[in-house]
């Protein structure tokens, strides 16, 4: 394997390849480990809603394939990570930070002995982030999108608290990681592409995953052919995109 790249360099040398060499086979291993460093992303309130599936097995290949709509990235992949969303796991993740705090701060610290620090972070997982995530039938969303819109009139307020927004929130910490683990295996010269085309009911069906879990995309992974990216790099003109404020 050749020097990684920088991230400059990975970031350019990254493209959505559509068909991968067969004779140039990746090791799982480094995929594995660009997996552990997508997971390093950042996140909304370090929740990590998300699960990382590595698609290392041909059959199972061969089965998502066609529920990724036969395009020659998903036929040709020598393998694939397939990214998913858990926003029903919140009071798992949330219970998990409250135990990190636990190990960070001590258990059983009376609250006048507290700093400031460990009761804002306490509050935050204990309370807030219940009141932004619990929901029943969306009812209590709308409840609490009129409570924020209320307030919003006296002081600045964080609005996005319906359900529909909270699943919002928990695709972009998703996709933060799906970007983190493409640039890594650009960085190994191993090539990417990021598919949002897929029947994503059927893959979880495959999958065997529960009713709550969402696929925030398939990524699939191997080494570019020669005609495996399709032309020159497209980009609207940066000044056109660019607003200086």
């Amino acid at each position: 394997m050749s020097t990684e790249k920088t991230v400059s360099e990975a970031i350019h040398y990254r493209r959505s390849v559509r068909i991968y060499d067969p004779e140039k086979p990746i090791e799982t291993s480094l995929v594995k480990k660009c997996i552990e460093q997508a997971s390093l992303a950042p996140n909304s309130s370090n929740m990590q809603l998300w699960e990382f599936y590595h698609i290392t097995t041909k059959d199972i290949i061969d089965k998502i394939a066609p529920l990724c709509f036969n395009q020659n990235a998903a036929k040709t992949a020598q393998q694939l990570v397939v990214f998913v969303v858990r926003k029903d796991l919140w009071k798992k993740r949330a219970k998990s930070n409250l135990a990190y705090l636990d190990s960070a701060f001590g258990t059983n610290t009376p609250k006048s002995e507290q700093t400031g620090r460990e009761k804002m972070a306490r509050n935050y997982y204990g309370k807030v982030i219940p009141f932004a995530y619990g929901d029943f039938l969306g009812i209590l969303g709308w409840i609490k999108y009129l409570i924020v819109v209320i307030t919003g009139f006296f002081r600045p307020i964080y609005r996005e608290v319906r359900e529909k927004d909270m699943r919002i929130v928990a695709h972009k910490s998703a996709g933060l990681a799906a970007q983190n683990f493409m640039l890594s295996m650009a960085a190994i010269g191993y090539d990417t592409c990021p598919m949002e085309g897929s029947d994503t009911w059927k893959v979880k069906r495959v999958l065997g995953l529960p009713y709550g879990a969402e696929i925030n995309m398939i990524v699939s992974c191997g080494i570019r052919s020669e005609k495996g990216v399709y032309g020159e790099r497209f980009r609207i003109p940066f000044e056109e995109v660019y607003k200086e404020v």
